[in-house]
């Protein structure tokens, strides 16, 4: 028997309203700021995604073998090449996205979390 349920995925950033609005942009949905640090993604459908101010924030190195990237989130899309384009406009980088062959690519959002473009 299950103790909890994932209620939220809660990414530490510089500047949440700007990260949420990057993700709302991405996945759909409004940015809701709290005005204390504080920002959740509504009307996405899946698991809540959320992010807050964190004074100091240094971002995962990727790749990095000496250091651990903590987490990435996946997200599944139906055109890797038009989903590509998206991201970037919005300020994305690519990490790993050169293999054309995958079925995914390796990004990083404005606040340098990784996360995966992947074909469904």
């Amino acid at each position: 028997m299950a103790i909890a349920t994932l209620g939220t995925v809660v990414l530490d950033c510089p500047d949440p309203v700007a990260l949420g609005r990057f993700y709302a942009d991405v996945l759909g949905g409004e940015a809701e700021a709290d005005g204390e640090g504080w920002v959740a993604l509504k009307g996405v459908p899946g698991t809540a995604l959320a992010f807050q101010a964190a004074p100091g924030f240094v971002p995962p190195q990727w790749p990095a073998p000496e250091a651990s990237q903590q987490f990435h989130l996946d997200l599944t899309v139906e055109d890797l090449d038009t989903a590509e384009k998206g991201v970037l406009a919005l300020g994305a980088k690519p990490l790993d996205a050169d293999d054309r062959s995958r079925s995914w690519r390796v990004y990083a959002d404005p606040a340098g979390h990784p996360f995966c473009l992947c074909a469904c």
